[in-house]
């Protein structure tokens, strides 16, 4: 798919965020005299050709008192790790997770999963939960916390892009 000015204009528009509105797309709509229904559209049309991979909110979870964020990190058996992965991507308090090929010797690690919660000892427990439910799966583990946020954004168009 190739975009024209139009999508060009969304994308630019909703880089940085939709507004929060209760009609967030008829917003934009207005700021660049189309209806919602023609956003929407568009919006679908990009992310069902790939162009836009999906649209989510990008909390900051320090601003919500989520200031203890670890993404554990574990060697999982290989038979099981999709399912697993699954089960540990459900958990409420998992913002993420997924699987990765392990750099072997130096990182046997197949399946991250980020915990945030209010302290070390609260994302510990929640690990902890994790540990129980991969079981005998598990052969190794760890978790490395964040020592500060990384600024997230949406996509950016290149000039000649």
């Amino acid at each position: 798919m190739t975009i024209d000015s139009t999508d060009r204009r969304i994308l630019t528009a909703t880089a940085s965020g939709l507004p929060l509105t209760p009609r967030p797309f008829a917003e934009v709509g207005s700021w660049l005299g189309l209806t919602e229904a023609e956003v929407l559209d568009r919006m679908d049309a990009m992310q069902d050709a790939g162009v836009i991979r999906r649209i989510a909110l990008a909390p900051n979870h320090y601003a919500l008192g989520m200031v203890a964020n670890g993404m554990s990190v574990w060697d999982v058996t290989d038979d099981r790790a999709e399912e697993l992965g699954a089960a540990v991507g459900n958990l409420p308090f998992v913002s993420h997770c997924y699987l990765r090929p392990r750099s072997l010797p130096e990182w046997p690690y197949n399946l991250f999963a980020m915990i945030h919660g209010s302290s070390r000892d609260e994302v510990e427990e929640k690990r902890a939960e994790i540990a129980a439910l991969l079981g005998a799966a598990c052969r190794a583990a760890d978790i490395l916390y964040s020592t500060r946020i990384l600024k997230k954004t949406g996509m950016r168009l290149s000039e000649g892009g």
